[in-house]
This record gives C-alpha cells, sequence and structure tokens, in this order.
C-alpha cells in the first residue's frame, strides 16, 4: 500500500495542542484589550463572491486571492467559452477582513449602531509564495471603527493595537514601533514630483516595496513602470533626504508641500493623529514615515504599520477608508481600521521566549492510576477535584509510577496524585510535586484546599 504524503499543503500549517494554546493565549489578550475599547465581536464566511473582492486590493493584491470554481452547468458553460481564471470561478476566499466588513456595513446598515465599533479574530488566506513567518492561510485581528470621520477614531485603533503589544511584552519604545503616513502626503508628493495622475498608483506600488527591494530597486521599478526620469529622480531625492524625527519631518513636509492642495490637507490631518495618540499608548511608539504606502488601494487618509526594530516585515496594520463602504453601499461611510498579524507576534515571542512558562488553560494535576482495586477511588478524586475548577487530567492505565511521571512531566503538569490502597485506606491523597521531587501526604478531606494554595503560589 502506497505511502499518503501527511504533512500540511504548502502555506498551511497544523498546530499541536502547545501551538494552540500559545494562540488562545494571544488571541485572550487582544479580546480583553478590544473589549476595553468598546469593541464587538463580528465574523463573516471564508468565501466571498468573487465581485466582492475584486479591485480593492490593488494590481497584486487581486493576483493573490485564491478563486473559487463554479459549480455543475455553470462550471461546464465557462470551460466553454475561451476559459480565463476569473470566469471560471464565482467565489473566493476571504483575502482580509476589511472588505468582508464593508460588506457586512452595506447589507445591515439599519440594524447597526450609529458609530459600528467590531473586533473580528478569523483566518485569511492568500495564494503568496510561502515563507518563514508567511502562510497562505493566517489570522488576522482587527478593530474596525465605521461612522466618524473624527481623528479620534485613528487615535482609538492606534491605542488598542499598542495596547495589546504592549501587555504581551513588546515594551518600552525600543520593543515596537508604528509607521504612519497619510495617503494624501503620497499624492502630494507625486503632484509636486512631477509624476502624471495616470501613473500614481504605479509610482506608489513601487515606493510600497521599499523596505523589501531598497532606494536602487525603487528606481528600477520606477523605470519598468514608466514613470518620468525627472519626476523619479524628483521622488528618490524626497525620499532620501526626509528627517527622522517626527517634529522635524511633519515641518519638512509642511514646506514641501506648501503648493500642493492635496498634500497640505494630508499633512494637517496627520498632525491632528499624532498629537491626539500621544495621549495614549500609541504615542511613544509613533514614527512619521512620509513614504509607507501600503499597497491596498482602497485607504484614503492616515495609514499605519506595526516594525518590529531588527526585523523585517509587518506586524500588522492599517488606515482610513472612507469610500470602501460606499463601494457597495453607494453612499460615503467613513470608516477607519487596524490589524494586528498573528503568525508574525507569535513567532517573535517564541524566538524571545516571551510566553509564560505555564499557560492558564494547561492540566494542573495528573491523577495517577495504581492498579484495578483503586480506579473507582483514582476517578472519584479526579472528578472531586475537578468540581472544585482544577483542571485535571486522569492517566488511563496501570502503569508503573515512573511512567506515569515521565507522562505528566511531557504534558507540563506539576502535581502528580497518588492513591494506592494504603493510601486509600489511610484517608489520605499522596501529592508528589514533579519540579522539586518532594511528596507529602494531605488529608483526602483537605487536598482541594492543597492543591488550590500550592498552584496559586506557584
Amino acid at each position: 500500500m502506497p505511502k499518503i504524503n501527511t504533512e500540511p499543503l504548502s502555506g498551511m500549517r497544523d498546530f499541536l495542542p502547545l501551538d494552540v494554546l500559545r494562540r488562545d493565549y494571544v488571541i485572550d489578550v487582544i479580546k480583553r484589550v478590544y473589549q476595553r475599547y468598546g469593541f464587538e465581536p463580528l465574523e463573516t464566511p471564508t468565501m466571498e463572491r468573487l465581485t466582492t473582492l475584486l479591485g480593492k486590493y490593488g494590481e497584486e493584491g487581486d493576483q493573490l486571492i485564491f478563486r473559487v470554481l463554479k459549480r455543475g452547468e455553470k462550471l461546464e458553460k465557462a470551460l466553454a467559452e475561451a476559459p480565463t481564471e476569473n470566469s471560471v470561478s464565482d467565489a473566493g476566499l476571504r483575502y482580509d477582513l476589511t472588505v468582508p466588513l464593508a460588506r457586512i456595513v452595506a447589507e445591515y446598515r439599519s440594524k447597526l449602531p450609529r458609530y459600528f465599533k467590531r473586533y473580528q479574530i478569523q483566518p485569511v488566506y492568500r495564494a503568496d509564495r510561502p515563507a518563514k513567518g508567511r502562510y497562505r492561510e493566517f489570522y488576522q485581528c482587527d478593530v474596525d471603527i465605521i461612522g466618524s470621520t473624527s481623528p479620534t477614531v485613528e487615535a482609538e485603533v492606534l491605542a488598542a493595537g499598542a495596547e495589546v503589544l504592549q501587555e504581551l511584552g513588546f515594551r518600552g519604545v525600543e520593543g515596537f514601533a508604528i509607521r504612519i503616513n497619510h495617503r494624501m502626503i503620497l499624492r502630494g508628493l507625486m503632484e509636486v514630483a512631477g509624476v502624471p495622475q495616470d501613473l500614481e498608483g504605479a509610482a506608489l506600488v513601487a515606493i510600497d516595496k521599499l523596505d523589501k527591494i531598497g532606494m536602487e530597486g525603487v528606481r528600477k521599478e520606477f523605470d519598468a513602470r514608466g514613470i518620468p526620469t525627472a519626476a523619479a529622480e524628483t521622488l528618490l531625492a524626497a525620499m532620501t533626504a526626509a528627517p527622522a524625527d517626527n517634529g522635524a519631518v511633519l515641518d519638512w513636509l509642511t514646506d514641501l508641500l506648501a503648493g500642493s492642495v492635496v498634500g497640505s490637507r494630508g499633512v494637517a490631518e496627520l498632525k491632528q493623529v499624532v498629537t491626539l495618540c500621544m495621549a495614549g499608548p500609541a504615542g511613544a511608539h509613533l514614527r512619521v514615515d512620509p513614504y509607507l504606502a501600503r499597497g491596498l488601494s482602497y485607504y484614503t487618509g492616515p495609514i499605519f504599520e506595526i516594525e518590529f526594530p531588527g526585523l523585517s516585515g509587518s506586524g500588522g496594520g492599517g488606515g482610513r477608508y472612507d469610500d470602501l463602504v460606499g463601494m457597495f453601499s453607494g453612499q460615503t461611510i467613513p470608516a477607519c481600521g487596524f490589524s494586528l498579524g498573528l503568525e508574525r507576534i507569535i513567532l517573535i515571542m517564541e524566538e524571545r521566549n516571551m510566553f509564560p512558562s505555564r499557560l492558564s488553560t494547561q492540566p494542573q494535576v495528573l491523577v495517577t492510576m495504581f492498579d484495578d482495586s483503586t480506579v473507582a477511588a483514582s476517578l472519584a478524586l479526579a472528578h472531586r477535584l475537578r468540581d472544585a475548577g482544577l483542571r485535571v487530567d486522569l492517566y488511563p492505565d496501570n502503569d508503573r509510577y515512573g511512567k506515569q511521571f515521565k507522562y505528566a512531566e511531557e504534558r507540563g503538569i506539576r502535581y502528580a496524585a497518588l492513591l494506592s490502597p494504603r493510601e486509600v485506606e489511610a484517608g489520605v491523597v499522596a501529592v508528589k510535586d514533579l519540579t522539586s521531587g518532594e511528596q507529602v501526604e494531605v488529608p483526602h478531606a483537605a487536598i482541594v484546599e492543597w492543591l488550590q494554595t500550592n498552584i496559586r503560589a506557584g
């Protein structure tokens, strides 16, 4: 019989118990913080209509959407008529959680509050090339506020994202940075550099690759995308000249974009957001980056991205997208959101040993098995401890204690409860601390309190 390949598909992963426990730990922190900020949960289907997804993510994003084939007669008809990737498909796996949110708002607007604050933690799918920390299926952890143009919205979603990272252990300004910019600033930079309006999108795609390909790579991208040489060189010179300090770069942009109405508006709005953020947890982490582009085409205002110093790639990001909901509803509905990349955060926390040595849902006690005569007593003890709120694993077989202790250690269980005929007769439970090796006898009536006290202590 041939051996079946049991590895998951490329870019997909299996999560073993410790992996799931760590993911649950991070997700629990994210939910707790998001709820503190007044966000409510939302879930949407894995698949969306292809018409819902296409045209929302820019030229490269659309190529990364997993298409789902039509079925039955519809597929047969499409295959018979010069088929293309889009003509044989009518659905796709969601690329992010923002476009589904926009669809939800358009569909249920009359049932939602004036300001709809939602969080959503679900997997998304991208037909990307897998690499370390980059997968085809991964979770996003979004917060969004729908219905307000106020810059306090940006300040709120940035504060929530920053507070999550701080609670997870990314503390101090060296823990993470939040790069922030404004799409109107980018448009203003294109304008003053002389980039033709119909090529602004192409220039932004090239600028968005700066972190990956460097300045010389951006120059080549400009050339390949037909950006006029003079405009390209003006942009590159400005990219090199931008100051690093937030105040200095905002003053520099004010002067540079004084002749651009759209650029000046972008600078003014960005200054408001930065000022408001200084009163919250995001303030110390902000870094104004006038060439942060974020390739998604639906952004209209401030944009932001999480950066972990010394590491390439993004840990999350977001921005304002006032026109996206209108693409579904036919009316302008302001919106702003922020997304944390769960996989990236977990990877960094594992590499830096940032997880607690014990996670809160792991078993705390192993009730051992001596022989057939004590099975009922062991089962009764396990149920009694569970009734008291302890997390208890019952060893199923009559193996020697050494084997049972090894199993407990493999599972990270500190305390083993022993019930031999002698302990049953004496009305005690022997408890072995598998960390220190010490063993004590505890009266049966006091076992719950003893375990609770010692587990809390340590």
